[in-house]
């Protein structure tokens, strides 16, 4: 089953590129990562899917409901983190808390306590005494607070410390248990590799790739790490599919053509060592990227 569906969606502006053409879907429990730099159209897509922009074409499904059509019964079971969070700073992160809950008609109170434990917020502290960090934990616990069915997070983790992160990722797991979905974009690739069942890269608006995370770490680009004597610079360079990083003797480059005639052309050169692995998704999100 599928929670999220996305057909063709396209959201232009006159001047500021939005996103153009993307399909994908998510499935049922799975956790979902979206990965691309700054301006790449993560936020974009988000913001149409939820209807707080109208799509130029193309539509989306959530729980098989169309997100304009029916937005508003959408989000009641929806857990939404914006990239950035902005709150009344006069009011109390508990009373804050506890006055989203009512959106929701949510009311375990304690629920949030143990959230606010679990993150080191205090929650006696009015928002506008709180970092940037506690700022951010107010939103992840806005998010989970109703136990909802999708979680849409919109690089949840900038302002976290390491600790704080961990913690985060923790909490994700356990909401993915109890039967969740979970939808997030982010740029620090090393945090997707970790918690994603499947990825989407996208690049200027354009989806480019929606893979399982390891078959994309084990698809045919391999990282290759050679040393050799001088003079054999040439020899590489003649080498397709090849995408290369040169300090003095040492290279280290992805490679995605034939292995056979990469070991070939190797085996015609003075090499003092060699070494051939999986590259990590940073990695292989450079490769398309390039």
């Amino acid at each position: 089953m599928n929670i999220i569906e996305i057909h063709n969606l396209t959201k232009s502006y006159k001047k500021n590129r939005g996103i153009d053409d993307l399909s994908l879907s998510i499935h049922k429990g799975e956790i979902f990562g979206f990965i691309g730099p700054n301006g790449a159209g993560k936020s974009t897509t988000i913001r149409t899917l939820l209807n707080f922009i109208h799509p130029t074409s193309g539509t989306a499904k959530i729980f098989g409901k169309d997100s304009v059509k029916d937005s508003k019964e959408i989000r009641k079971q929806v857990g939404y983190l914006p990239s950035e969070v902005h709150y009344y700073d006069d009011m109390k992160a508990l009373d804050l808390l506890i006055y989203s809950a009512k959106f929701h008609q949510y009311s375990n109170d304690q629920r949030i306590v143990e959230l606010a434990e679990k993150l080191h917020l205090d929650l006696n502290k009015k928002i506008e005494d709180l970092s940037f960090g506690n700022r951010k934990k107010v939103g992840i616990i806005q998010a989970l607070l109703h136990e909802p069915k999708l979680l849409i997070l919109d690089e949840p983790t900038g302002g976290l410390d390491p600790l704080m992160q961990h913690a985060f990722f923790e909490l994700l797991k356990i909401e993915r248990d109890k039967g969740a979905t979970i939808f997030f974009s982010s740029h620090i690739l090393s945090e997707v590799q970790k918690m994603c069942d499947r990825v989407a890269i996208i690049k200027e608006g354009k989806l480019l790739k929606v893979e399982r995370v390891e078959k994309l770490l084990k698809n045919n680009v391999k990282k290759i790490s050679l040393t050799f004597q001088a003079g054999n610079e040439q020899a590489i360079e003649e080498i397709e599919g090849m995408n290369k990083v040169k300090n003095g003797d040492d290279w280290t480059f992805l490679y995605s053509g034939d292995i056979n005639r990469l070991l070939h052309k190797i085996s015609t050169l003075h090499v003092k060592d060699l070494l051939i692995e999986e590259p990590s998704l940073e990695e292989v999100f450079i490769h398309y990227y390039e």
